[in-house]
């Protein structure tokens, strides 16, 4: 008797625990009416199971006639139950940002692994190299397993783009993954109260653009001393989206700028090469030797004038320049190509540097806070030179500047046009270039002109 009540109580066992699993069948998508068949089923086989051997009734399981149903739900179950002991347990991700200062060793310490780790993982993975490029914001997510063992390792460089590492088999497949982001153009127009950067802002424009509008126009208006009251702009430039979300904006596709009634104008030119210049309607091109300004655009505190009076010794003595006065560390540039031909300091001066260009070009930079080049370094435009200070006999933090062409002061603001310019379109790149260009010129004439004429410092977006 004690045998039968022990082989009982074990197959009554059994059969709960069957049910309980049947019970959280939803999970497998096992049909209610089946489970329900399926634990009488096994019920009956429990109360089966403690008949003795020698009774009539035969317990052998291959001569029970078992509904279709039953089979049916039994085999389901029994599939699933295998699905499921074959699926490996979740990665648990780690999301890492990087921030100034870290590196590979500190951002695996981070997620909890250390170097050896590290170190294997490198040796395993192609093209690691790449992640010591990582840089400040960027991300890097780690999948990692049950046991801390490296699944995945993806390295967000932009939204647009990521490396992942993907474990197969003892090594680590590279993946790169570029995003293709949806280009839309968008129109802006605005009229200058005191300053394009303010107009700029007015108009919805960021930093970058306004920046890049001023870049552009820079070898034919000095944005310091140039700009006035009622001067207007027109851009059009592209917008990039992903899922819907801007990004950011790219490049700018055409532009008009008028500066004291006259109208100067850029279209953006690609080669074939891929590479992409900005030239005026007709193909000149929109670089020249020399840029109006050294700096970013700011207010002056003096213009060219050689009878101008010293603001500290108050006597009359030639200003052959320009002054742009900015904060103290504000970057000054070469306005044009060359070597420097000296850079140092004098009681009058300050911190100065003067850059030869040709043979016949001389142009000078005095009253700086710091020289960031040397003697005989040679020089491209628009390179950083120096910062603004305050050095030398002077009254507060500025820019001298001085161009001097065959040894003479001439007025930077009025020689640069005379001098030679970049390269224009070639005749035999013309009727690409209209092709290409034409439409563009026209599309921003057409979408700012009802803009510029309601424009009053503020200005609409139109997207097309």
């Amino acid at each position: 008797m004690g045998t039968l009540v022990h082989r009982y109580r074990k197959t009554m066992k059994l059969v709960e625990n069957i049910k309980k699993t049947i019970k959280d069948s939803s999970v497998l998508g096992f049909p209610g009416t089946h489970a329900a068949a399926v634990t009488l089923l096994l019920t009956g086989l429990g109360i089966f199971s403690i008949i003795p051997e020698n009774a009539e009734a035969q317990r052998s399981v291959g001569e029970l006639a078992l509904p279709p149903a039953v089979v049916e739900a039994i085999d389901q179950q029994a599939e699933n139950q295998s699905a499921l002991a074959e699926i490996e347990p979740p990665a648990r991700k780690v999301a890492l940002t990087v921030k100034p200062g870290d590196n590979l060793s500190v951002l695996f310490k981070r997620a909890g692994l250390n170097d050896t780790a590290m170190m294997n993982f490198i040796a395993a993975a192609d093209e690691s190299e790449k992640l010591a490029s990582i840089k400040p914001k960027h991300d890097l997510i780690f999948a990692l397993d049950a046991q801390n063992a490296i699944q995945s390792l993806t390295y967000v460089k932009s939204r647009l783009n990521k490396y992942r590492y993907v474990l197969d088999d003892t090594t680590y497949r590279f993946e790169n993954i570029v995003y293709t982001p949806d280009v839309k153009r968008a129109s802006r127009s605005g009229m200058i109260n005191s300053s394009l950067y303010i107009a700029g802002q007015n108009a919805g424009l960021d930093d970058a653009l306004i920046m890049k509008l001023a870049e552009i126009f820079g070898w034919d208006i000095d944005f310091a001393l140039d700009i006035r009251k009622g001067d207007s702009f027109r851009i059009l430039y592209e917008e990039k989206f992903l899922d819907g979300e801007k990004l950011g904006n790219g490049a700018i596709l055409s532009a008009e700028f008028v500066n004291q009634g006259e109208s100067f104008r850029a279209v953006r030119y690609v080669h074939a090469d891929g590479g992409a210049q900005y030239y005026t309607p007709d193909g000149k091109s929109m670089r020249k030797a020399f840029l109006r300004a050294p700096v970013d655009f700011r207010r002056i505190s003096s213009n060219f004038n050689p009878r101008r009076l010293h603001p500290v010794t108050k006597t009359v003595r030639p200003h052959r320049g320009i002054d742009y006065a900015a904060k103290t560390g504000t970057p000054v540039w070469s306005s044009g190509d060359g070597r420097v031909v000296e850079s140092g300091y004098t009681r009058y001066n300050g911190n100065y540097v003067i850059i030869q260009h040709g043979n016949n070009v001389k142009t000078k930079y005095l009253h700086l806070h710091k020289r960031k080049v040397k003697k005989g370094q040679r020089i491209r435009q628009k390179q950083i030179i120096g910062t603004v200070g305050a050095t030398g006999l002077v009254t507060g933090p500025h820019l001298h500047y001085e161009f001097l062409l065959n040894g003479v002061h001439r007025n930077p603001r009025t020689i640069v046009q005379k001098l030679p310019k970049a390269e224009s379109i070639s005749t035999a790149l013309k009727a690409d270039f209209k092709k290409q260009t034409g439409p563009i010129i026209a599309q921003l004439i057409e979408e700012t002109s009802t803009q510029l004429a309601f424009s009053d410092a503020n200005s609409t977006t139109t997207s097309l």
